[in-house]
């Protein structure tokens, strides 16, 4: 895994081409420690620089930038290509020889010899490139299918940057970097921000699928290869009328070669372990296609509530894996909670972010690549919320609409203690967890109209981000709900359709990338081979989502490793105890980054929403915590990202 960077600016001199670059590549150190290449053509005003974590030919011959066997393309590589040794023998029947054994050697060759949208079809992996076309003087910047590695790129007057981090386009010179007000909304109703916007106005997400083609003198153009809502559309991926075992057997065959490719490495690796479903079915796959102990790794919490170690220590015991546990204390996680802002780039406010840094630097000390089970939410149906609005559409949509809504109001009404007080008063074995939470969202979600609003409350942060950001417009989503009835008509489908080309790349996947390389470990996420999401998009439902469980066809395939007893229990997410912290050792940090004056002075965010969803958390009502806890990230960023534009060097 690497970190890759590029400018193109006509009239710099290759000295100074060079000298940016190396301020640009320096930003990325995290994402590659173990070697540090450049490439410059003077006349042509390119220059490309690359940071390595050596994985694969941890020799000279895997330096990168890397000039193709014919001399004409040179590439920035960041990812893997997991099925590069079928495609080099295909390449050497042709009479193609290899000097090293690097996938981005093989790269350079199949796009040499079938052109680069040929090459880029058959890559199996997670990969994110920039190609510079020596002879008609092009540039192409591709991202893999699912979004797995970023890339960001701004053309800027004549001047055209990216890089695999925003920190890397700051640290040009030229960098202009006003703050996108309309994209600030957006990261307030999400809690991200959105590709293709960045919270940079005129800087852009490469997004998944994609291929970026740019000349000078050119408007850059986007050209989509891979597309999730044509996969489902198309009546090729639906599988004939199979069996359950028959679906079982080909789902075990293709995860099996998933894992099994993301084994290749020259450095040891090993597997993050929670304990859930995806993460087991993965480790327990690793193992079986291992000779020796997997290495599994876990962090718990001294809090029982968002402990699950013991769970994950249970199955490593059953599977045979050499695990390492490791206990996170509450200054620990405090202490890093200044360095998102650096991590991050721009406002990210899922606090996950947290505990996947704190178990990949925990595992980062012992191997340098770990297998992840990111995905299987989205492909199979596992979220608690899909189970949440299936059910309100079963059931509560058979009221009439006025007296659905009435219902809804009243339930929002009702102060969240008092149900947390009945469910305190009931049997533990009825008792429900969260129970005034859980009651103020269903009351919000029988409010709307129709499901897809449904879905667009449930990931809501701030249901009316314009009311809070200042001279703001909500941008419109980058995808045609119209067309996603059409290809997924089956609401909860329609949801996980959703989620694999927003909710997956651009929060799941960001808070994955970014938290395992600041540690400098890559991450691999079998789950999310193409082929295995286009076999499950092609299921029928029954298959993810039977009686009233999600992940029926993975939940079967695991039973096949891990009894029932030891995987069969209620969902938790990967979380902590972020309303506690706030009321608790955060509070001064919290109350210094909400202050009415500063503020106000900003004129960026709306005081009086804010203030008052603060002193709603700080008196015990945790529905607020997700909209205070965007605030607070913003307002981090903002004080530790946030400066005037440079006009230094141009």
């Amino acid at each position: 895994m690497c970190g890759i960077t590029g400018v193109l600016r006509p009239g710099w001199t290759q000295e100074h081409l060079l000298g940016v670059i190396g301020q640009m590549s320096s930003t990325l150190i995290h994402r590659g420690p173990d070697d540090l290449g450049s490439w410059c053509d003077g006349p042509a005003g390119v220059v490309f620089g690359h940071r390595r974590l050596s994985i694969i030919d941890l020799t000279e011959m895997g330096h990168q930038p890397m000039i193709s066997g014919s001399g004409r393309y040179v590439i920035s590589y960041n990812g893997e290509i997991y099925n590069f040794r079928e495609i080099a023998k295909e390449l050497e029947s042709f009479g193609i020889h290899f000097r090293g054994h690097s996938d981005t050697e093989v790269a350079l060759a199949a796009v040499d010899y079938f052109g680069i949208d040929n090459a880029v079809r058959r890559f199996v992996g997670m990969f994110a490139f920039a190609l510079w076309d020596r002879e008609e003087r092009a540039l192409h910047l591709v991202r893999d299918r699912l979004g797995i590695k970023p890339l960001y790129w701004a053309h800027q007057g004549d001047l055209f940057m990216f890089g695999s981090e925003l920190k890397a386009l700051k640290a040009c010179p030229g960098w202009s970097g006003e703050l996108n007000r309309d994209a600030l909304a957006a990261f307030m109703r999400w809690n991200y921000v959105p590709a293709p916007l960045t919270i940079y106005s005129g800087v852009s997400k490469l997004e998944p699928g994609c291929r970026l083609y740019w000349k000078q003198n050119e408007i850059p153009q986007i050209h989509r290869y891979w597309d999730p809502v044509a996969v489902v559309e198309s009546e090729a991926i639906s599988s004939p009328d199979l069996t359950d075992n028959e679906c079982l057997d080909e789902l075990a065959r293709l995860l099996g070669q998933a894992v099994n490719q993301r084994l290749i490495s020259d450095v040891p690796l090993g597997a993050f372990l929670s304990g859930g479903i995806d993460s087991s079915l993965i480790t327990a796959l690793m193992q079986d296609h291992s000779d020796r102990p997997v290495r599994t790794f876990t962090i718990g919490f001294d809090d029982p509530k968002f402990n699950e170690a013991q769970h994950a220590r249970a199955i490593a015991a059953h599977l045979g894996t050499d695990h390492t546990e490791h206990y996170i204390d509450s200054k620990e996680a405090l202490d890093l909670i200044p360095q998102l802002p650096n991590i991050y780039d721009e406002p990210f406010a899922d606090s996950s972010q947290i505990p996947t840094y704190l178990v990949s630097n925990v595992t980062r000390r012992e191997v340098k690549v770990a297998l992840s089970g990111d995905g299987g939410d989205e492909l199979f149906a596992g979220y608690t919320r899909y189970h949440w609005a299936k059910l309100i559409l079963d059931y509560g949509y058979r009221l009439p609409r006025q007296v659905r809504r009435s219902l809804g109001i009243a339930l929002s009404a009702t102060p969240s203690g008092f149900w947390d007080a009945i469910a305190a008063a009931m049997p533990s074995r009825f008792r429900l967890e969260k129970a005034g939470e859980r009651a103020e969202k269903l009351g919000e979600y029988l409010q709307q109209p129709d499901a897809d609003a449904i879905y667009r409350r449930q990931h809501s942060h701030w249901e009316d981000p314009t009311r809070v950001v200042y001279e703001s417009t909500e941008p419109p989503e980058s995808y045609s709900i119209d067309r996603l009835r059409i290809a997924a008509p089956n609401f909860v489908e329609r949801m996980q359709l959703t989620d694999l080309i927003t909710y997956l790349p651009d929060d799941i996947l960001t808070k994955v990338d970014r938290a395992s390389m600041a540690a400098s470990l890559e991450v691999r996420v079998p789950i999310l081979d193409h082929r295995v999401v286009e076999y499950v998009w092609g299921l029928p439902f029954g298959m993810k989502y039977r009686d009233g469980e999600g992940k029926w066809l993975m939940r079967q395939l695991l039973y096949r490793y891990v009894p029932r007893e030891l995987v069969d229990r209620q969902k938790s997410g990967f979380s902590v105890p972020i309303a506690a912290w706030l009321r608790g050792p955060l509070r001064d940090w919290a109350e210094s980054l909400l202050d009415d004056q500063r503020l106000r002075q900003d004129g960026i965010l709306v005081v009086d929403p804010i203030r008052e969803s603060w002193q709603k958390l700080l008196n015990g009502d945790d529905w607020y915590e997700t909209k205070v806890w965007c605030v607070l990230m913003f307002r981090a960023w903002q004080e530790n990202q946030m400066e005037p534009p440079s006009s230094a060097g141009v």
